[in-house]
């Protein structure tokens, strides 16, 4: 089926999604983790064949990220369950006024209609993908990287019994089959059948999507996410920090990129850097972190020269920029030159840096002692999300269901005229 014959299907349903009430559409979630437990089996073979096929044209971490598990796939179906429990947006009254004449005036939230979404090799996308947007009340195309393809067409199929079983209609969640350039163009410039399209992977499908589309964009996701250590950190705190948002998912885009050293304890911080992320790690048989030094960190302890590009990189592997700066305001200028905007931490035991660092720093998500992993819609209490905006209009950070929809202004009179 080509896309354009997808997309027709998909304005199609999206009549219905919309008018389908709160406990229809809980109710085609259950069914769809139902049958997305049920089809484990079908699942799995499939990603399996997709793994096959990737190795040996993508890195260790980057499998891991395609990679899906009897416990994964639990995952997805329970972040479904948790959108199911989540309050529905839609008919929500987001201001009521009365007017002096009279009119009563509601700012009402309803469905975007249709939502696409592009994204790369992560097959659980899939799942929180549609879950979000058909709560939402709109019908959803999914058009997914060539690696995932396998994997994404098994979790559709059982998807899509979930939502006969609920009796909405398939034809609300649809997945492009063609996984080439011409399929994400054709998307991108899709005006009258997409409402809303959401790119979810690296930076130059981002790019692409925001320099090209004629339909409404919301730009998610590339995250060089910065670590500042400051001369009154915790120090040991800091390094629990610095090893968990780096090591514990490198793949993920709230995973750190740059470590940034107050000069101040330089000297004394960065052997102990070393010896967690490169040392123990060696030791204990796990992946070391290449540290890619400036010439100050260099002058410190060893590691490679960081490269002209390195501070404004999403390596996405076990590689950490590592810069010696002048405090907060060495930090938060180097943030404002080199950031995309997603997640950065400072860590300090100083409540006036933290503050001064909080406002200054212009990210969709700005940490106080606490790890950039947390920026995600579940451990925010959204449910699963669609993604992270970096952008400011009309959603920031975690995407979920509040995001997903748009307003409309619902007026009530009783003959007032102008």
């Amino acid at each position: 089926m080509t896309t354009m014959e997808l997309l027709e299907k998909a304005r199609g349903a999206k009549g219905a999604m919309a008018l389908a009430d709160t406990e229809r559409k809980n109710q085609a979630l259950l069914e769809m983790a139902r049958a997305l437990e049920g089809r484990t089996a079908d699942i799995l073979a499939a990603n399996g064949r997709d793994l096959e096929a990737a190795r040996g044209t993508i890195s260790e971490v980057m499998l891991d990220r395609l990679a899906l598990s009897p416990e994964r796939i639990a995952g997805m179906a329970q972040g479904m369950r948790e959108v199911a429990a989540l309050p529905d947006p839609v008919g929500a009254v987001l201001s009521r006024v009365e007017r002096p004449n009279g009119m009563v005036i509601e700012k009402t939230a309803v469905p975007m209609g249709v939502i696409a979404i592009i994204y790369e090799s992560r097959p659980n996308v899939t799942s929180d993908a549609a879950a979000l947007a058909l709560k939402a009340g709109s019908a959803c195309v999914l058009r997914g990287g060539k690696e995932a393809h396998r994997s994404a067409a098994a979790i559709v199929a059982a998807l899509k019994e979930g939502l006969a079983a609920a009796g909405l209609p398939e034809d609300a969640l649809q997945l492009v089959e063609d996984t080439s350039r011409a399929s994400a163009n054709e998307l991108m410039t899709a005006s009258g059948y997409v409402d809303l399209l959401i790119p979810r992977g690296g930076a130059g499908l981002i790019r692409a999507c925001v320099d090209n589309a004629t339909v409404p964009v919301i730009e998610t996701g590339t995250g060089i996410c910065h670590i500042y250590v400051d001369q009154w950190a915790d120090q040991e705190m800091a390094l629990d920090i610095l090893e968990n948002a780096k090591c514990s998912r490198p793949s993920v885009c709230n995973a750190a990129e740059v470590c940034l050293v107050d000069g101040k304890i330089a000297g004394e911080f960065l052997p102990k850097l070393k010896a967690r992320l490169v040392d123990s790690r060696t030791v204990a048989g796990q992946p070391p972190v290449e540290l890619r030094l400036d010439e100050a960190a260099a002058a410190v302890i060893d590691g490679a020269p960081a490269g002209e590009r390195d501070f404004d990189t999403e390596f996405l592997d076990y590689i950490l920029a590592v810069r010696v700066v002048d405090g907060v305001e060495g930090a938060v200028a180097h943030i404002a030159a080199h950031s995309t905007g997603h997640s950065e931490c400072i860590v300090t035991g100083d409540e006036r840096a933290a503050h001064a660092f909080q406002r200054q720093v212009d990210s969709a998500a700005v940490y106080w002692n606490a790890s950039t992993r947390f920026t995600d819609g579940g451990e925010f209490g959204l449910g699963c999300e669609m993604g992270i905006s970096t952008q400011k209009l009309h959603a920031r950070g975690p995407l979920g269901l509040a995001e997903l929809c748009t307003f409309k202004f619902i007026i009530r009179g009783n003959g007032q005229i102008r």
